[in-house]
């Protein structure tokens, strides 16, 4: 059911599994015995075969090939209009067991065109896909890591836990000369706050007065780019934005994590939303994500510039945590409260930098530049079809529910501070 090409420089045709492949000349290109296993072919090279390739068409991961050839296995991309067969492309991740970089990571593995390396301590080593090749280091022991990659050259590293300019120039250190591309996570908290215009791009100026991490992104970026301007460092930047994932949920007010936003829900009490509830954003799952991701890895379009990566979907606060709520079968209590204020008595929740510095602006990501780049980008999970995956994960694995006293009583004062005002107003 999978179709088949085998070719040499010269061209070829193939009858299909168990069936030799006949080149130009009627000779064999291929003996009988190929197979499929962990989704790739693999084939054997047949008696006066210089070369020889069978690939195969997976579902959203485009051709791959295995070949077997004098004893060496070899694997790589295959050119179907210049019949040309190139080695496989090798990418490194620095993280790569988060919210983002974990699809990344399962989506790449899987592709039979790359081989992935992790750079990692050991402590999730278990987590990662089968195939993925370890260097057991810590990233910020240079000659630890200058030991792992040694000899190796690379298409792609990506750095999903970059937040300071110091690891930025580490990596610069480490790998300027070793790869064709170096990726760096930046954020989209990163643009202009507040913001000037709703409709944000790649050219929306980047100024944050309420984030340092914001502001220490932006640091990284100016470091990179100085590096591309100057020795042409082959960095591409990218910006996400609320990416959400089976482990966790999406929401704008909340302590250590979420989850004791959704107890409230469930116990029947209500719920902390910024602002009035009818501000927009972009929530993006992390299969859409990787999508837009991967297109732009070992991408020559992508070098020197920046792209967020978003869904298209534009939803307000409420439709948010109302969909939060339906799926878990509750009824929706919302209760409005000003972000300033928010901001002014919930700084050991971060919520200064995360309302007033990002997600109490209406804002809406236009993806233009990014499907320029990778034509064939979109994202396809909804929210509500997203979200009843990471809800239903969740209250099935409790380790993830991992409650926050502290911040629910916080916002029980919040709720009655609020309300002991209205009723001295409302008794003035």
């Amino acid at each position: 059911p999978h179709p088949q090409v085998c070719g040499t420089a010269a061209g070829g045709t193939c009858g299909g599994p168990g069936t030799p492949c006949a080149g130009a000349g009627g000779q064999p290109l291929l003996r009988a015995g190929i197979r499929r296993g962990g989704g790739e072919l693999s084939a054997e090279a047949g008696d006066g075969c210089d070369l020889a390739a069978v690939r195969l068409r997976l579902p959203g991961q485009g051709w791959g090939w295995r070949c077997r050839h004098a004893g060496r296995t070899a694997g790589g991309t295959y050119d179907q209009d210049s019949k040309h067969l190139t080695d496989m492309k090798k990418a490194l991740f620095i993280g790569g067991t988060g919210t983002i970089s974990t699809a990344i990571t399962e989506r790449i593995a899987a592709m039979p065109d790359w081989e992935l390396y992790l750079i990692n301590r050991g402590n999730h080593a278990a987590d990662s896909p089968a195939g993925v090749k370890l260097i057991r280091a810590d990233v910020n022991d240079e000659a630890a890591v200058l030991a792992g990659i040694d000899g190796l050259q690379f298409d792609c590293v990506c750095d999903f836990i970059g937040f300071v300019p110091a690891q930025v120039e580490r990596d610069w250190r480490l790998f300027r000369g070793r790869t064709r591309q170096y990726m760096y996570i930046s954020s989209g908290s990163a643009y202009q706050k507040p913001v000037l215009n709703y409709i944000l791009t790649e050219g929306t100026p980047l100024a944050n007065p309420y984030s340092q991490y914001a502001r220490d992104k932006m640091a990284c970026e100016a470091f990179l780019m100085e590096k591309y301007r100057e020795e042409g460092f082959p960095v591409t930047i990218i910006r996400p934005t609320l990416t959400y994932g089976r482990k966790n949920v999406p929401l704008s007010v909340r302590g250590n994590g979420t989850w004791q936003v959704l107890k409230r829900m469930l116990d029947g009490k209500p719920v902390i939303v910024h602002g009035d509830g009818s501000s927009l954003w972009t929530i993006t799952h992390n299969t859409d994500f990787a999508k837009g991701f991967c297109g732009l890895m070992a991408n020559g379009h992508a070098i020197g510039n920046a792209f967020h990566i978003t869904s298209d979907e534009v939803l307000s606060w409420d439709q948010i945590y109302k969909a939060v709520a339906d799926v878990l079968g509750v009824p929706y209590k919302p209760y409005y409260v000003s972000s300033h204020f928010l901001g002014a008595v919930g700084e050991q929740f971060g919520l200064t930098a995360n309302l007033l510095g990002d997600k109490a602006c209406s804002v809406v990501f236009d993806n233009a530049k990014l499907k320029r780049a990778v034509p064939d980008y979109v994202a396809t999970v909804r929210f509500e079809e997203g979200i009843r995956e990471s809800i239903a994960n969740i209250l099935a694995d409790p380790s993830l529910q991992v409650e926050d006293p502290a911040f629910d009583a916080w916002c029980d004062r919040v709720i009655a501070a609020q309300e002991a005002a209205k009723a001295a107003v409302l008794e003035g």
